[in-house]
């Protein structure tokens, strides 16, 4: 834990001096990289911060954010979701950063009755707006044992990993005037709340309160970002470009063997997609969705 304290130390004392951000992979400890913001009696952190449970009770749910802000990253967390009949409860793992313009990069994981799949439902909002949800279902129990979750952002893409295979990317198209988030710092979330209000089948089935209090569990948090102190200022191209540990920076397109494996997911799990709802968008899809270079094209095949 010093010697976890002593880099924390030195890496604030670099940013300070360089009034900027730098490259850093933090620790994983959750006394030292977050802060609860919410449902305070219902965190539990373990094994000396590295295991975190949040609680959802009838009369609360339970929350935390990251310390520092985050201006492009790829970002690892495990978690194990509430199991049973977890119905109505919504475990959320994003990005996002402040005001009423804000950016934001979600992973919600939608439970569901005893025996359902559980609904991963991914969004991604730029300047305070969404409406780009894909869900998913999970190609295994996420509620047995912990599974890993990232976030690749970077200037150029966005790609959402489940334990190591892409299920979704969003492309920079600013080319074509489509907003991409590159400009406003993120700090990490996550919580456990209720949501039977039109989480599960529309608001259809509500939470059990009788299976209360329900638990996820998240551990091994992994970030290789450039972090933000506060004396920092926000520009838009933060990371060292000769660092050997930002190779996520150069990420543009998915390699081959990663293309297929997206494919093999949008193919078989993918269970919503905003590209094909025309009900929904009576006037024409988003722009994006026609874009013959994106995966948008290739999950819009399914």
């Amino acid at each position: 834990m010093a010697a976890a304290k002593s880099l924390v130390v030195l890496i604030m004392l670099s940013a300070l001096l360089s009034n900027s951000f730098v490259l850093v992979l933090p620790a994983s400890n959750f006394y030292q990289d977050f802060d609860i913001i919410w449902g305070i009696d219902k965190v539990r952190i373990l094994n000396d911060g590295e295991v975190l449970n949040l609680y959802l009770g009838k009369d609360t749910g339970s929350g935390f954010q990251s310390k520092n802000e985050y201006l492009f990253g790829k970002i690892d967390m495990q978690f194990k979701l509430v199991p049973g009949n977890s119905a109505g409860t919504v475990t959320s793992y994003y990005l996002s950063s402040q005001g009423s313009t804000w950016d934001e990069i979600d992973f919600e994981f939608l439970g569901n009755l005893s025996g359902d799949p559980y609904i991963f439902h991914t969004n991604v909002i730029t300047q305070g707006k969404g409406d780009r949800e894909q869900q998913f279902y999970p190609w295994f129990d996420p509620t047995s044992d912990f599974h890993t979750y990232s976030i690749l952002w970077n200037p150029k893409t966005i790609v959402f990993y489940v334990d190591g295979t892409p299920i979704r990317e969003f492309k920079n198209l600013e080319s074509i005037n489509i907003p991409y988030p590159k400009n406003q710092p993120m700090r990490i979330h996550s919580s456990l709340w209720n949501a039977d209000d039109w989480a599960t089948r529309g608001g259809l089935v509500k939470t059990d309160w009788t299976k209360a209090p329900f638990t996820a569990s998240c551990r091994n948090f992994n970030a290789k970002t450039c972090i933000r102190y506060p004396a920092g200022p926000i520009i838009s191209a933060p990371c060292p470009s000769n660092s050997s540990s930002s190779a996520w920076m150069k990420i543009d397109e998915l390699d081959e063997t990663s293309r297929e494996k997206l494919k093999w997911v949008q193919k078989n799990y993918m269970i919503y997609n905003y590209c094909t709802d025309t009900k929904r968008f009576p006037k024409g899809l988003p722009l994006e969705c026609a874009v013959a270079t994106s995966a948008y094209v290739d999950s819009a095949r399914v």
